[in-house]
């Protein structure tokens, strides 16, 4: 077997893309100032550079750029929009809702304020990990602040129906936050369009560096308030104090004007090679794909080899980078809640996610699919 790696783990996390690298390179030395410093050219032209970036990231998500908050990633923008809202709208109530297949920075965050009273539905998914809206509705009270729903699932790339969520949630007067951290560059995701309240994006999952990503608070129609989580300087309208991380600032702002200008031709291709994957391992018969094969992404497939326990699978193709699960659980021996909460707990042990890129080859995909095929009926010969 060809021992080169062969990476379909995009989900997990991207390599950083040249052009973004490039425009990353002159502020690790050349532009080294602080944003912060307003007495002389070395921190104007630092400044000048996050409020470009904060342009180009409000532009990828359309809104008004002095809505987005820079932060070190998704995990503390999600951190600082729940953990924010449960204090600013104390007064209203501490009920929060949230759905059992959001990524664990979620779940475990309404977990923690679970701790300091607040009361948290963790509503059900259906066979294909898709809410009941009609649930929705019926479980948010008068004393709900929040619901938190994920635009996309980083394991089965299911896309919720976000823009009718905000309908339900608006309807009974509460906010919604959405991690959007694996939709956005991948789908188009317009915060006005969807009516969006908050969101999370991070520069790692779609072409920039890691320690980077964004937390968009709506301004109006309604203004969103939230109690800061890090003091210490004011910073970032005084949501997000410390120091800013001006070249990934700078590479998370190229990441997204890139994928503004190549999200369709990519997510066309890579549909199409997604397609060639699955179809060809489906054909190996008691194969079976997990979540919706009609809302979903266009680079991901979660499949379930029955009979096959998915970690031996993957140890016998150790240059093939895929995934049982999300990349910040897969050190626990638990099977996948996501596919556990799809009530497809038999099959969570045998199931493979594959999440394809930018640099991802039709020569890659026939390899995988034959070394895989190979693999997967010798296992099944042996047991």
């Amino acid at each position: 077997m060809n021992d080169k790696l062969i990476y379909l783990d995009y989900n997990a996390t991207t390599p950083v893309d040249k052009r973004v690298l490039d425009v990353m390179l002159p502020y690790f030395s050349e532009k080294f100032g602080n944003a912060a410093s307003n007495t002389h050219a070395a921190g104007w032209t630092a400044n000048r550079a996050v409020e470009g970036a904060r342009e180009q990231v409000s532009k990828l998500i359309n809104c008004d750029a002095q809505e987005i908050i820079f932060t070190s990633g998704a995990t503390e923008a999600i951190n600082l929009a729940i953990k924010g809202v449960f204090q600013a709208y104390a007064a209203k109530g501490k009920h929060i809702i949230t759905y059992t297949t959001e990524h664990k920075a979620v779940l475990d965050t309404c977990k923690y304020l679970e701790t300091l009273g607040a009361s948290v539905d963790y509503l059900p998914v259906d066979s294909e990990g898709l809410p009941d809206l009609q649930l929705l509705a019926k479980t948010i009270r008068e004393d709900t602040i929040l619901v938190c729903a994920m635009y996309a699932n980083n394991e089965t790339g299911v896309i919720y129906p976000i823009k009718e969520t905000a309908q339900v949630v608006h309807e009974k007067k509460s906010v919604l936050f959405c991690d959007a951290t694996q939709a956005i560059g991948k789908v188009m995701v317009d915060v006005q369009d969807d009516s969006i309240d908050l969101m999370c994006l991070s520069a790692h999952k779609i072409y920039g560096p890691k320690g980077i990503g964004a937390l968009y608070v709506r301004r109006k129609n309604p203004r969103v308030s939230l109690l800061p989580q890090l003091h210490g300087g004011g910073h970032e309208r005084g949501l997000r104090s410390g120091t800013l991380n001006v070249t990934g600032i700078v590479g998370l702002g190229q990441a997204c004007t890139i994928a503004g200008d190549e999200m369709w031709n990519d997510g066309d291709r890579l549909s199409m090679l997604r397609t060639l994957l699955e179809q060809s391992l489906l054909d190996l018969g008691n194969v079976f794909v997990n979540g919706s094969q009609k809302q979903r992404l266009p680079h991901v497939t979660n499949l379930a080899f029955a009979g096959i326990k998915a970690d031996r699978l993957i140890a016998q193709l150790s240059h093939i980078a895929m995934a049982m699960g999300s990349a910040c659980t897969s050190a626990l021996p638990e099977p996948s809640h996501v596919l556990k909460a799809m009530g497809r707990e038999e099959l969570a042990n045998s199931s493979v996610r594959f999440s394809l890129g930018r640099f991802t080859t039709k020569e890659e995909i026939e390899t995988v699919i034959k070394q895989l095929s190979e693999v997967v009926k010798k296992m099944r010969s042996e047991s």
